[in-house]
């Protein structure tokens, strides 16, 4: 198990560097967006991102 939560963890970090890599004028653009939003707004955007990969998890699994 720790094994597998460390390699889920290293992927994030992949997938959120090509991100920054990729597009980077548009991650600048997505985060004053985001500053613009309510605390609440942003903690349902997370909470919905937190159920839908709990969701894809189980599928996968």
């Amino acid at each position: 198990m720790p094994h597998e939560l460390s390699a889920a963890l290293c992927l994030v970090l992949v997938l959120e560097g090509l991100m920054l890599f990729a597009a980077p004028r548009h991650w600048q653009s997505m985060v004053r967006q985001a500053l613009e939003l309510r605390p609440r707004t942003l903690r349902v955007f997370g909470a919905a991102a937190v159920i839908a990969g709990l969701a894809a998890l189980q599928l996968v699994r």
